[in-house]
């Protein structure tokens, strides 16, 4: 059988800054994220199987981006653990919905999370393909499993 890429679009709101950038990237600010999610597989043969002709739902596929990125990043600040976050935190209500995160919160860095937390929770027959995250309407980071396989 063939195999078939499968891509769900999603969309976010967050803030990030860049710890020790000497740019205006190191001021808190926020973008508009675009999430693409590109699956690959086989079509399901199985004419019993209810997802028959399918590489993977997309309502599977939009439950498990929403659980592991979508729902817990939306709206919400992003740092680094190296800067020095706690007086911000302590401020109380408009920093409520923040993480820490054990790297810089780039589009690149992010994108290389993101494939870890999504590949830990797709079926064992769907292969995650590729990531594109626009941090702006021209500006993107890209995970391709191509581009990560391990050489022998």
């Amino acid at each position: 059988m063939a195999q078939v890429r499968v891509t769900k679009e999603f969309k976010f709101e967050m803030a990030h800054a860049l710890w020790n950038y000497d740019g205006l990237c190191k001021n808190i600010h926020g973008h508009s994220y675009i999430l693409y999610v590109t699956v690959l597989g086989e079509p399901i043969a199985d004419n019993n199987n209810k997802k028959l002709g399918m590489v993977i739902d997309f309502g599977d596929l939009k439950k498990i981006v929403n659980q592991v990125i979508v729902t817990d990043m939306d709206h919400s600040l992003v740092v680094s653990e190296k800067s020095n976050y706690t007086p911000l935190f302590e401020t109380g209500q408009m920093f409520e919905r923040h993480h820490i995160l054990p790297y810089q919160p780039t589009c690149e860095n992010m994108v290389v999370d993101f494939a870890e937390r999504i590949k830990k929770l797709l079926p064992e027959s769907v292969k995650l393909h590729s990531i594109r995250l626009y941090e702006t309407a021209t500006s993107y980071a890209e995970w391709n499993v191509d581009d990560n396989e391990v050489k022998t």
